[in-house]
C-alpha cells in the first residue's frame, strides 16, 4: 500500500508574509493540493509567527477536506490553540526561536512529564497525537510509553546524506545506507508497539523512493521540495510528482 502524502504549506506562507499581503493564500494551496490528491495538509504554527498564523489555522480547520496535521511545540499556548481548533493531528515539535527550520527530533526523554502532558490532553481531546523524533529506539519507547499514536521519524540525517552521497560517492552513499537502516529498524520498533509511523524533513523526490520501500511507513510530510518545484511547475504538478515518487518507492 502505498504511504499518504501530507503536503507542508508553510512556504506558502512565508512568501505572503514576505510582504504582509493577503496573498499568495493558504486556503487557495490547501484545495490545490487535495484536488492534486494530497491526502492531507501539514502546517507549523510557531511560536515566533514567522510564516503560519493563528487565523491560518482555523481558516484551513473549515476548508481542509482530506486531513489537517498540525506541528506545535509542547507548551500550554499551543495546547490551548489545538484545543481550541481541534484539527485532525498534532504533530509534537521540537522548538528553537534561533533556527532556520526544526534542527531534530524532539527529545521526548528528557522533556518526559512535559511531553507526556501534552499527549494526555491532545488525546482526551480527541486529536491524532504524534512525535516528531529521531530514528532512535529509547524515543519510541517513551513514546509508547507515554500513549502517542504515531511516531513521524525525523530524516534530516539520511536527506543530508544523499546529498553527500553524490559529493562524495562511496562514503556519502555508505552513509545513506546506514541511515535508512536505522529508520528501518525504529519504524520496526513502532509497529511493533501498534505505533503508527510516519515521515519526514527534506526529502525530496530523488530521495523519498528509498524511504517509501519500508512498508512501516504509513505517512509523509514533505513540504520544502514540493513548495520549490511548484515555482517551475505549478503546485497541482509538484504535488501529483511527489505522490509519484513515493508510489514507486513503495512498489520497489
Amino acid at each position: 500500500m502505498t504511504a499518504r502524502l501530507n503536503v507542508n504549506i508553510d512556504h506558502v506562507a512565508t512568501v505572503r508574509q514576505a510582504r504582509r499581503a493577503p496573498e499568495p493564500s493558504i486556503v487557495a494551496a490547501a484545495m490545490l493540493c487535495e484536488q492534486a490528491g494530497a491526502d492531507g495538509i501539514t502546517i507549523h504554527l510557531r511560536g515566533d509567527r514567522r510564516h503560519i498564523q493563528d487565523n491560518d489555522l482555523y481558516a484551513l480547520r473549515q476548508t481542509v477536506t482530506t486531513y489537517l496535521n498540525v506541528e506545535m511545540a509542547a507548551n500550554e499556548e499551543m495546547m490551548k490553540v489545538a484545543l481550541d481548533n481541534l484539527p485532525d493531528a498534532v504533530t509534537l515539535v521540537p522548538e528553537n526561536p534561533n533556527e532556520i527550520t526544526t534542527e531534530g527530533g524532539l527529545d521526548a526523554r528528557a522533556n518526559l512529564s512535559i511531553v507526556r502532558a501534552a499527549v494526555h490532553r491532545l488525546r482526551e481531546g480527541g486529536i491524532i497525537t504524534s512525535l516528531f523524533i529521531d530514528p532512535d529506539p529509547q524515543q519510541i519507547e517513551v513514546a509508547h510509553e507515554i500513549g502517542a499514536q504515531q511516531v513521524e521519524l525525523c530524516t534530516a540525517e539520511y536527506a543530508e546524506a544523499t546529498l553527500g552521497a553524490r559529493a562524495a560517492h562511496n562514503e556519502g552513499a555508505m552513509r545513506a545506507a546506514h541511515e535508512l537502516r536505522r529508520l528501518r529498524e525504529a519504524a520496526t520498533l513502532a509497529m511493533q508497539y501498534g505505533i503508527r509511523v510516519a515521515a519526514g524533513h527534506g526529502l525530496t523526490y530523488r530521495n523519498v523512493g528509498a524511504v517509501a520501500s519500508i512498508e512501516e511507513i504509513t505517512e509523509f510530510n514533505i513540504g520544502h521540495n514540493i513548495i520549490s518545484r511548484a515555482i517551475f511547475t505549478g503546485l497541482e504538478r509538484a504535488v501529483l510528482e511527489m505522490r509519484e515518487a513515493i508510489r514507486a518507492g513503495s512498489k520497489s
